[in-house]
């Protein structure tokens, strides 16, 4: 298959300009090597390209700024496309084991939490304690309010309405005293 391309004129190509960050211009480089693969280019990845890719995404994990300011257009440039998609699968890949050992830690700190609640020092126990109460999956410092709706159908609160109004009315005048006040009297005027 046959690709026809139209480059624009005028549009400067500076090889220094530096990739804001490395995970982007992967992301970037991969589409169009998938664009290119989808029109006959081989992006089978050889050894050296998973060596090249590796290298890449270890220098990015020690010193990501670092490694962001090198990676410029024109080193870009110098990579295959094959070494390019599998810096981002390892950098994807990457993302996701930060979420799965987040997990992990999580774990971990709770288990060691359980472990101190069994110090001799009672300081120890006890903020253990709280902090193991602390942990959402528990709840038990978190403050809940419960609202309790029941709901009634119009009918049912028609005949409550009336019912009360009914008790109203038919309150004994004779039960009420008449508490009538001088005013005068009572502040001796």
């Amino acid at each position: 298959m046959t690709m026809h391309l139209s480059p624009e004129l005028g549009v400067p190509i500076t090889p220094d300009v530096s990739i804001k960050d490395l995970r982007v211009g992967a992301i970037a480089a991969c589409e169009t090597a998938k664009l290119l693969g989808e029109h006959g280019l081989d992006l089978t990845a050889t050894d050296e390209d998973k060596e090249i890719a590796a290298a890449l995404v270890t220098s990015y994990a020690k010193e990501p700024e670092k490694t962001n300011a090198k990676t410029t257009v024109a080193n870009i440039a110098k990579l295959t496309p094959a070494s390019l998609i599998e810096t981002r699968n390892i950098l994807d890949e990457f993302g996701h084991l930060v979420a799965r050992q987040a997990s992990e830690i999580r774990h971990l700190v709770t288990n060691k939490l359980v472990l101190e609640t069994e110090n001799p020092d009672a300081r120890v126990r006890l903020k253990a304690l709280e902090l193991l109460g602390k942990i959402s999956d528990v709840g038990l410092f978190t403050e809940r309010t419960e609202i309790t709706i029941t709901h009634q159908s119009t009918d049912m609160l028609k005949a409550t309405l009336r019912e009360k109004l009914e008790r109203l009315r038919t309150i004994d005048t004779e039960d009420v005293t008449d508490v009538t006040v001088n005013i005068g009297e009572e502040l001796g005027i």
